[in-house]
């Protein structure tokens, strides 16, 4: 009997883990399936929309977004050649909507990775070095960061003109700074976890350190937050538009469209409801995919 114990004992468990596995299986596929929805659908909708925007048209039948004929002012929609109809002076809506959103795409990720660079280097060095340094850049920062960024833009964009390349100059001030109090508040985190004071200690320079152990470490959260700004950053540039000073009109933005129509919207309802589902899809899809990653990255 004492010979027999020693063999049956193991054989039972190995068969038990053995089996438990396989029976949670499908139900663990199930969980991380409906679990990796949050990141899917978001994630879909923005690749449809970044397709229509970038890609449609070049190889679909999209017709110019100005330059309209005043002959062809307001066409009803599903008419031929124009999905959407024609807007008052004769532009299709379709391709104005398709070439609104790629400026107002171009312009959030251009903000958001100039807040990206800028902003989380400040914060990087800021948290690294901690200090006077660290003092006096935090506190530039929150000065910038108390003004509501709405009105920081538009006296900047007034200031300058509107222009798409000023419109990119006015929002980065609302980006760089909140970069940089991610960037920081993550590096501070990290400063003094053991690899990293192996690696000052081993001799490593400080900015090699910050390239190779803190930005790869700290990029995650970045990209998480830019993903979540994009939206913020769509908004602002609609309302920028909306007020004559983001992208200056007969060039098509989301907000300039829906100023356009605001006058005639009893007539003409789709010159605002269309181009603002667009923008209130696209916004909704960048923050549940961003909050998605950021749920997913903070379990980590």
């Amino acid at each position: 009997m004492g010979a027999q114990l020693p063999e049956a004992e193991p054989h039972v468990a190995t068969s038990a883990l053995t089996l438990a596995p396989a029976a949670g299986e499908p139900i663990e596929r199930r969980r991380g399936w409906l679990r990796s929805l949050d990141v899917v659908v978001p994630g879909a909708v923005l690749a449809f929309l970044l397709f229509l925007f970038f890609i449609w048209p070049l190889i679909g039948p999209v017709g110019r977004p100005t330059g309209g004929n005043i002959l062809n002012a307001n066409i009803e929609p599903w008419s031929s050649g124009h999905i959407l109809g024609t807007d008052p002076v004769g532009n299709d809506i379709w391709s104005r909507i398709l070439y609104g959103g790629r400026s107002s795409i171009e312009i959030a990720l251009t903000v958001q990775l100039i807040g990206l660079v800028l902003g989380g280097s400040v914060g990087a060095f800021a948290g690294y070095w901690g200090g006077a340094l660290d003092l006096v850049l935090m506190r530039v920062l929150d000065v910038l960061i108390a003004f509501p960024a709405l009105v920081i833009a538009l006296a900047i964009a007034q200031s300058l003109g509107p222009s798409e390349f000023h419109t990119i100059l006015a929002l980065s001030f609302f980006s760089v700074p909140a970069f940089a109090r991610i960037s920081r508040a993550a590096t501070l985190r990290l400063r003094e976890r053991t690899f990293i004071l192996a690696s000052r200690l081993s001799g490593t320079s400080s900015p090699r350190v910050l390239l190779r152990h803190v930005a790869p470490n700290i990029l995650p959260q970045l990209v998480t937050f830019g993903l979540l700004g994009m939206g913020v950053i769509i908004i602002l540039e609609g309302a920028l538009s909306f007020f004559g000073l983001g992208i200056p009109p007969p060039d098509p933005s989301w907000g300039n469209m829906i100023f356009d129509g605001q006058g005639i919207l009893s007539a003409e309802p789709r010159l605002v409801l269309v181009p603002s589902v667009f923008l209130f899809v696209t916004v909704l899809s960048f923050n549940l995919l961003g909050d998605a990653l950021r749920s997913r990255w903070s379990a980590l």
